[in-house]
């Protein structure tokens, strides 16, 4: 059964972005690793921009449901399934799924280890260029120069980084590719702080697991606020420790990845704020409106008249 999966996922996944790479190679003057993987790293990037997009509108949706859930939360009183109830009618109403980015990042999880698989092969493993590539693209020009010294494959960053090399090695710091690890991180840092809701007065998850171990009540819109500002510096944390033992190929992807999804990012969320606001504009202002009042009606003057 895994087998099967695994040839399904080369077969539909894998072995596609690997040829996508490839084609990039070939086709790039100067036929350069590095700015190969820049270009294929932006289209990649651009191609998942609409799942991005979807992502990002549905944590909005759920931060601007934070103080309606607050409400349901005391409304309830310690009643989990009226709350259940209270919450479930209000995802309906708004139209929103508490799940939905899930899906988005399952979605978006075969893909990057489509991408972590070709980068790999590509460094680790360059004789396998041709078997793991269609026949059309082997007979392309610079696959068939290559064809029998697979070392003339240029695999610097224009010459400034060997990307075969760890950041960490045998003989000492390799710095060209730590400086690639530092940075790639901190864009990583950047591009999850950027979605995280700042709320000065939360408490650390440490003080929430606290409270609970005393037996008291434990707001779960809480815990996720706590869990994600610990993910901010968790997992920059581990990409940095996961980072320095891998080819330094991959943080080049990952460094030009942040990159291109922090800016991504800050598009869809200044286009929502501007969408935003031009929708409050166009709002009809109602105002009371006066009836004029009806003038009174003068009286008449009687006439005599004269009688002769």
């Amino acid at each position: 059964m895994f087998h099967f999966i695994g040839q399904v996922f080369n077969a539909l996944i894998a072995r596609p972005i690997f040829n996508l790479l490839i084609i990039i190679i070939a086709l790039l003057p100067g036929h350069n690793l590095g700015v190969a993987i820049i270009i294929f790293t932006i289209i990649v990037r651009m191609a998942m921009f609409p799942l991005l997009k979807k992502q990002l509108h549905h944590a909005a949706a759920m931060k601007r449901l934070q103080p309606e859930l607050r409400r349901i939360k005391k409304e309830a009183a310690g009643d989990r399934q009226k709350e259940a109830a209270l919450m479930q009618e209000l995802y309906k109403e708004k139209e929103v799924n508490p799940f939905g980015s899930i899906w988005i990042i399952l979605v978006q999880l075969p893909i990057l280890i489509g991408l972590y698989q070709a980068i790999s092969k590509l460094i680790n493993k360059p004789e396998e260029l041709f078997t793991h590539t269609y026949a059309w693209v082997q007979h392309l020009p610079y696959m068939e120069s290559i064809a029998g010294n697979t070392n003339a494959l240029n695999e610097t960053l224009v010459g400034t980084v060997d990307l075969t090399r760890h950041a960490i090695e045998k003989t000492g710091i390799y710095w060209p590719a730590m400086i690639l690890v530092v940075v790639s991180v901190a864009v990583q840092y950047f591009q999850s702080r950027q979605l995280l809701m700042q709320d000065k007065s939360a408490r650390s998850l440490r003080q929430i697991f606290r409270d609970s171990a005393a037996g008291k009540q434990v707001d779960q819109s809480e815990v996720q606020a706590a869990t994600s500002r610990f993910t901010l510096i968790f997992i920059p944390f581990m990409l940095f420790i996961f980072s320095i033992n891998l080819p330094s190929a991959l943080s080049l992807y990952w460094l030009v990845g942040g990159l291109v999804a922090l800016a991504q990012q800050t598009y869809i969320l200044k286009k929502d704020v501007q969408e935003m606001e031009a929708t409050v504009d166009a709002q009809p202002v109602e105002a009371e409106i006066i009836s004029p009042q009806p003038k009174p009606k003068k009286k008449a003057s009687k006439k005599r008249k004269n009688v002769k």
